[in-house]
């Protein structure tokens, strides 16, 4: 099934984010918004740091924006990378964050700002076996 083109509102949202990422080690500006279960847009952009594993990705910092303002479910996500050619998918801890909030067919779209080139996917294509956590049951 081929799913539809990024929708307009989410692109428009992470494009007006862009330009406040903060990435001087890569030079790899990236803007998310995420369509929350209420239907508000919330976005995030790369927050980077000389230790690198302080980073933290424009998806995480959207998504924790919209837990932040009360949301628990991810409907849609949309990458926007400002200085690549091909449409870049969120890394595996984002996936992870995204499949706390989100399900299985919680839509994510890729979107590079160099060429206009985007893809989607479903998050179970991206992610088909996320971990859950699942007490374990004590014995008495």
């Amino acid at each position: 099934m081929k799913l539809a083109e990024p929708p307009h509102d989410l692109v428009d949202a992470a494009v007006q984010v862009i330009q406040n990422a903060y990435a001087p080690y890569s030079g790899f500006r990236v803007a998310s918004a995420v369509r929350a279960g209420s239907g508000r847009i919330y976005v995030g952009v790369n927050v980077e740091n000389s230790s690198y594993g302080l980073t933290v990705c424009a998806e995480r910092v959207a998504v924790f924006s919209a837990i932040t303002n009360g949301e628990r479910e991810i409907r849609e996500v949309l990458v926007y990378t400002a200085d690549s050619e091909e449409p870049v998918f969120p890394c595996g801890a984002c996936l992870q964050v995204l499949s706390e909030f989100g399900g299985e067919n919680t839509i994510i779209h890729a979107l590079a700002g160099r060429s206009g080139r985007y893809s989607s996917a479903r998050l179970s294509e991206l992610l088909p076996r996320a971990f859950r956590f699942r007490p374990i049951r004590r014995l008495p």
